[in-house]
């Protein structure tokens, strides 16, 4: 069995390839390049997991029209990332319709590579509020696929985090061997983790939670 793994270098993407893993699927990884301001750390983090299981094969895509686009504070440095907690609704962070883009992207290659399936690491409980993140897009996304592939093509999309609170997706990290000190999850900094953006105090609060301490740096 294959399945392609959109791939960020994130912590939930980095335990979705691994769950892929175990359950017998063997990984083609999928990364983008958007213009975030984290794409160079991100990059060196889907690299070295990659390395760490042994993936030859990558596939790196560069979607420079984001940043064109606009409208998220990831891809245009004129919008401040929000570092005051998170906020109810959907925050200036969200990146319009990102994973609609990357799970067609990813539907192109697994129809090519032969793929069962997509493994996509979105979380609808506990996370910023993102739209593209929930249970109700996925499954119109998989109904899209569907239609839109050629008749034998069966991919399904996999989301075996969607439900889970961050700290059962540490603790699901931890059972499946993640190596956590590889992977990158703030919205801003390159060197030392944040600490105050959504990202990193939703992973903070998971490892708290989960009384496990985060292995990475942070600058506060």
């Amino acid at each position: 069995m294959k399945a392609v793994v959109i791939l960020s270098g994130g912590m939930d993407s980095t335990t979705a390839a691994f769950i892929a893993k175990h359950q017998g699927y063997k990984i083609i990884p999928l990364h983008f390049n958007y213009n975030q301001r984290t794409e160079k750390r991100e990059l060196k983090a889907f690299n070295d997991i990659c390395d760490f299981l042994n993936l030859k094969q990558r596939y790196i895509i560069n979607l420079p029209f984001f940043k064109q686009i606009g409208a998220s504070a990831l891809v245009d440095t004129n919008l401040k990332v929000p570092t005051d907690g998170i906020k109810p609704g959907i925050p200036i962070t969200y990146v319009p319709f990102r994973n609609g883009i990357f799970l067609s992207i990813a539907t192109a290659i697994a129809e090519k590579e032969g793929a069962e399936a997509i493994f996509i690491g979105v979380v609808e409980e506990d996370s910023s509020g993102y739209p593209d993140c929930t249970q109700e897009f996925i499954k119109h996304m998989q109904d899209a696929i569907n239609a839109g592939t050629k008749p034998e093509t069966k991919i399904k999309i996999k989301t075996p985090l969607i439900h889970l609170k961050k700290e059962d997706i540490v603790k699901e990290a931890i059972k499946y061997n993640v190596p956590l000190h590889l992977t990158w999850s703030c919205y801003q900094n390159e060197e030392k983790a944040c600490g105050v953006c959504d990202s990193c105090r939703l992973r903070l609060k998971g490892f708290e939670k989960a009384k496990i301490k985060d292995p990475i740096n942070y600058a506060k």
